[in-house]
């Protein structure tokens, strides 16, 4: 199905969601793609924020227990991500009462586009030993409106609104996210879902590069929570380095309102834009 806004059915292109689900069969969910799910890099894939929302989603809800909480999603991402139509399946890889380790992939037109794994703890009181190490950013009454838009195309990235430090810029930087969208249509979306979904937007807050003239797309996501985030604003302290050989890394501290609660790495592989294929 073509991806194209002007091309999309007409329950996507009104759907207030960045995803419509359409069956599901045991631990396969069979969805769509919305026009708010389009990518920067290319018009017919998906962004990985949202996709990794809703991987998410699927991993939060598998097999839930009481008293064990998502603390590691790692993402890897093995090829474009079509949009329209794909499948998530969700399994048990690593049993245990106290660990365990789960899995969530995204297949598209018979390929694997991203699989994503998931440690899941059990929790329990540490309140008399807690201690943040983190530093604070400035909060989002403290920032400016950004356009982001103005740098970046795609529909996920109109989703948006942005507030960044005027400081920001030349690979470092602060900004805070927030949508007005639900991940599936229909369905709330837990302050988990929401905040993560977002997190893949770290690789272009504050880049060092012109997105212009190089493409520096990242082929993992890796995000640690040492405490399970609330609310609606997702804020970001954003490091980009870029190497001599290709190869670069955005290194991002995550913060809800209330202040950090985990970290987050993407590696980017570094093309000039006449080079740009995965």
């Amino acid at each position: 199905m073509s991806f194209a806004p002007d091309r999309l059915p007409e329950d996507l292109a009104e759907a207030e969601a960045y995803y419509v689900l359409d069956a599901r069969d045991g631990d396969t969910a069979r969805y769509r793609s919305t026009v708010h799910a389009q990518g920067a890099w290319n018009p017919g894939e998906q962004h990985m924020a949202p996709a990794t929302g809703l991987l998410v989603h699927e991993l939060e809800r598998f097999q839930a227990r009481e008293g064990l909480r998502i603390v590691r999603v790692s993402l890897d991402i093995l090829g474009l991500i079509p949009g329209g139509g794909f499948t998530v399946t969700t399994r048990m890889v690593r049993p245990g009462r106290r660990i365990e380790l789960i899995e969530a992939t995204l297949e598209a037109h018979g390929r694997t586009s991203i699989v994503a794994r998931a440690w899941r703890l059990a929790t329990g009181d540490t309140s008399a030993v807690a201690h943040v190490q983190e530093p604070s950013i400035p909060g989002p009454e403290k920032c400016v409106e950004r356009e982001l838009s103005a740098r970046w195309p795609g529909g996920y990235i109109a989703s948006l609104t942005g507030l960044g430090d005027p400081a920001s810029g030349g690979g470092q930087g602060t900004a805070w996210l927030s949508n007005d969208l639900e991940m599936v249509d229909g369905e709330e979306t837990t302050p988990l879902v929401r905040l993560l979904g977002m997190v893949d937007t770290a690789n272009g807050v504050a880049p060092r590069l012109d997105p212009r003239a190089w493409a520096f797309p990242n082929v993992d996501l890796q995000i640690h929570l040492f405490r399970a985030p609330i609310g609606r604003r997702l804020g970001l302290r954003v490091l980009q380095s870029v190497g001599e050989d290709g190869v670069g890394l955005t290194s991002s501290v995550l913060h809800d309102e209330q202040g950090p609660f985990g970290r987050a790495e993407q590696i980017l592989t570094v093309r000039e834009q006449a080079a740009t294929s995965r």
